[in-house]
């Protein structure tokens, strides 16, 4: 037997069991009452109310709990929910973006642990909703749970959105340790992605929270902006949050110091972390760090050396950062002597086989031109990554021992190691200066074996070497991919 739809307004029941089998009538229904708003709904029928003429669709049925969530009827809402035989992803996210949206976030995060607890398969618009519940109801160890989910799921660990929302789900949390990390997981991938998700946060950050329209930001939450002001070199924003620091007496902190010295640094003005570095009473390894860090990042190696000569008068002794970067100032000064006194001290500290200290020593005795020194500290290392393995290859280059660098990193391929995208710029240019060009092709080709994205350096050093050798139409193919990246 058919039936008509009823037209008018007033009578219009809200309750599931109401609706026809007809699917275009259930959506039209669905689309006009959502539209309209009527003061007094009909009473709906009885819940034990037979479903004889209709089949369940769950779209209809996630469409139905919005329309209650939006009328207020949240007892109907977990009524209609319960009577689902098995509520799919799309019921589940209406649940728990209808309760958060009426202000009911503990029921939006009892539903969220159902909904992990019952394995349903999430997706993207659904994730995101519920690390907004998350965030907003300040629940970490909930988050910490969709955290883990999210790395499980390779698709969701891979989306700017889901790495966004959990950042954002993390600072609401007050959990800046944990944001930072995503942040910085993110940066190790794919640096151009990360500079764009922290302009992102960096913003909403200096709105929301310097702009003291939700919380005062302590010290943590400040240490954890500086970096991304650094990163960016936001000047603007950094001065304000300097300013912020000064007027709620965090100065002097080191936390905030050292990565304010940093900022200015990175936008040139030098004058300010020294004037920052002087003003400190008491410093300690990361503040000489930082200074060492200012003077390098400016091209003033004479001035950091200066630093390094005024630490070791102190009673403060370097950690494996600072010896890293007392190294890097002896590589760009080409001081040996100095080099080997480092060294000497990293033997006795122990700090041989921490990889990157073992990397800058490996680099400086390559850049003095003793390989054979290098070549003791990279056989010393007892084990082995491709920082080391690159440093290597570079001080082989140094040396122009060109055929023994290819050698070293195809030998390094051979013994199971992965070299990552500085390894094959390391590589392709000793084969630019040696004039490789097969040797060059074959390495290139090689990238795409490790999931390694070229960058344009790699392109720039490709189109040189082919230019050179008057293979212009490979050159020309290098230049079509660099103008992609």
């Amino acid at each position: 037997m058919e039936m008509q739809a009823p037209v008018s307004p007033p009578s219009l029941s809200l309750h599931p069991h109401w609706f026809l089998p007809n699917t275009t009538a259930t959506r039209h229904t669905l689309s006009l009452s959502t539209q309209q708003k009527y003061a007094t709904p009909s009473p709906p029928l009885p819940l034990h109310a037979k479903r004889t003429y209709f089949a369940y669709n769950t779209s209809n049925e996630a469409r139905l709990i919005d329309l209650y969530f939006k009328h207020g009827k949240v007892d109907l809402v977990r009524q209609v929910f319960d009577e689902i035989p098995e509520p799919d992803v799309d019921a589940w996210c209406a649940m728990i973006t209808g309760f958060a949206h009426n202000g009911l976030p503990r029921e939006a995060l009892e539903y969220t642990r159902m909904m992990v607890k019952e394995r349903i398969k999430l997706n993207l618009v659904v994730m995101i909703v519920i690390l907004n519940v998350v965030g907003d109801a300040c629940a970490p160890k909930l988050g910490r749970e969709v955290h883990g989910l999210v790395v499980k799921i390779r698709f969701f660990h891979e989306e700017l959105q889901i790495l966004s929302a959990l950042i954002d789900m993390y600072w609401k949390c007050g959990d800046f340790g944990s944001a930072s990390r995503v942040l910085y997981s993110v940066m190790e991938r794919n640096d151009g992605c990360w500079t764009g998700l922290m302009s992102g946060r960096l913003e909403l950050a200096m709105r929301s929270v310097i702009g003291l329209k939700r919380f005062r930001p302590g010290v943590a939450a400040i240490a954890s902006l500086l970096p991304i002001c650094a990163q960016l070199k936001a000047l603007k924003q950094g001065k304000e949050i300097h300013a912020y620091a000064l007027k709620r007496w965090f100065l002097p902190h080191v936390s905030i110091v050292s990565p304010l010295m940093v900022l200015y640094s990175k936008c040139g003005l030098i004058e300010y972390s020294m004037r920052l570095f002087d003003g400190m009473e008491w410093r300690n390894v990361i503040l000489w760090t930082a200074m060492i860090d200012s003077f390098v990042e400016n091209g003033l190696t004479y001035e950091a050396l200066g630093v390094i000569r005024s630490m070791q008068l102190t009673e403060h002794r370097p950690d494996t950062v600072t010896m890293a970067r007392m190294l890097h100032v002896c590589s760009q000064l080409k001081n040996v002597k100095l080099g080997k006194e480092i060294h000497g001290q990293v033997l006795k500290r122990g700090f041989a086989s921490v990889h990157y200290v073992a990397a800058e020593l490996i680099n400086m005795y390559g850049i003095c031109e003793v390989v054979d020194k290098a070549k003791l500290v990279f056989s010393a290392v007892p084990v082995k990554g491709s920082m080391t393995w690159s440093a290597l290859i570079r001080a082989y280059g140094y040396k122009e021992w060109y055929q023994d660098a290819i050698d070293l990193f195809d030998n390094m391929i051979a013994n199971g190691f992965s070299p990552n995208r500085f390894t094959f710029e390391a590589v392709l240019s000793i084969c630019d200066r040696a004039g490789f060009v097969e040797d060059a092709f074959r390495i290139f080709d090689l990238m795409s074996r490790y999931k390694i994205e070229a960058t344009e350096e790699h392109c720039t050093i490709m189109i040189r070497l082919l230019t050179r050798y008057g293979k212009l139409d490979e050159a020309q193919r290098f230049v079509e991919m660099s103008s992609f990246l």
